[in-house]
């Protein structure tokens, strides 16, 4: 039966409170969805329709196939967080949404010989984001999200490195999924960088050519910290990219708002006046920031009006250590050569 058919079939039984029927219906579009491939939806349709199913506020599950062989090349994670909890610079959560919706129309555009986009490339400092976007796409798209992991993928052995993502790419194909490269440069390294081996670049041409090769239904997500540091060819396979930038004032008051509501705490200050003490932080030490206050409040048993609470954490965070910048360690070697010369 045609899902609009079911659908229809679905309202009816609804309306007329016929409780066998509207299984019976709502049974057979979770029956279409898994025959589409739509294999995360169904489970969501499946687990809404259990008797008094209830949806607690939980992290992203991690689950391991252990049927698969290539199950420890990955970790395979359910999406929780959607894109409306992220704090986005309005052009990025349009392109976002372009995309979710070229993968929800994709039959159209096939009519007409297109292909959905299905290849982001993000890129931009640690902690603003990335990661949480990927999983944020996965969520809107109803896919799982297929995370690799380096520490199995890469291998010691000539020709190792490049089976195994092959393997593993070729497990992706057999589904709908987000499929999240982080740390992106460590496959895709500029060839011409005379300091690599030869095992990275024939890593990169096997990369290169599955990309070519990946279904549209496959959407592959790459972050990395350092961009310029990838091959230009893969440049050119990723066609959207997007850059993750450190964020404003005004996003910073966003997210420390949201996450007071969210762990129903008052900062007791307001969310701008923090935002400006905590102005050049990416969003990941921010949440820790606020997270840091969360607890002792709890603890204090003040989350009606943590004021002293907050401002000893920023007390705190201000005398935290820091990394080391290039400029700070060019300077410290300065001076150390000019005391050493005295």
């Amino acid at each position: 039966m045609a899902q609009a058919d079911l659908l229809v079939d679905l309202v009816k039984t609804a309306t007329s409170g016929d409780q066998l029927a509207f299984r019976k219906a709502a049974e057979g579009l979770i029956q279409e969805e898994k025959q589409k491939g739509h294999r995360l939806l169904a489970e969501r349709l499946a687990k809404a329709l259990q008797p008094n199913a209830t949806q607690a506020v939980r992290p992203p599950t991690t689950k391991m196939n252990s049927s698969n062989p290539q199950k420890e090349l990955f970790y395979e994670i359910t999406p929780e967080r959607n894109l409306d909890r992220l704090v986005l610079p309005e052009k990025i959560k349009t392109q976002i949404q372009e995309l979710v919706e070229e993968q929800h129309r994709s039959e159209l555009l096939h009519a007409h010989n297109l292909r959905a986009r299905n290849r982001i490339l993000l890129a931009g400092p640690p902690g603003n984001g990335k990661t949480t976007l990927a999983e944020a796409l996965a969520f809107e798209l109803m896919y799982p999200l297929i995370v690799i992991r380096y520490e199995t993928l890469v291998g010691s052995y000539l020709g190792e490195t490049s089976s195994r993502l092959k393997s593993v790419l070729d497990y992706a194909r057999t589904q709908r999924c987000v499929l999240f490269f982080d740390e992106f440069e460590t496959l895709g390294k500029e060839r011409g960088d005379t300091h690599e081996t030869g095992e990275i670049k024939r890593v990169v041409s096997t990369m290169l050519l599955q990309l070519d090769e990946m279904p549209d239904y496959v959407v592959v997500v790459a972050a990395s910290n350092h961009p310029e540091l990838l091959d230009k060819a893969v440049w050119r396979r990723f066609q959207l990219r997007i850059e993750l930038p450190t964020p404003t004032r005004d996003q910073l008051t966003h997210y420390i708002s949201s996450i007071g509501q969210r762990c129903g705490v008052n900062f007791g200050y307001e969310p701008a006046t923090l935002a400006k003490h905590l102005l050049g932080l990416n969003f990941a030490e921010a949440e820790e920031f606020c997270l840091g206050v969360v607890r002792r409040a709890v603890l204090d048993m003040k989350t009606e009006n943590a004021q002293q609470v907050t401002k000893l954490k920023l007390e705190q965070w201000k005398g935290r250590l820091k990394p080391t910048t290039d400029k700070d360690a060019a300077t410290v070697k300065e001076a150390a050569k000019e005391g050493g010369n005295s």
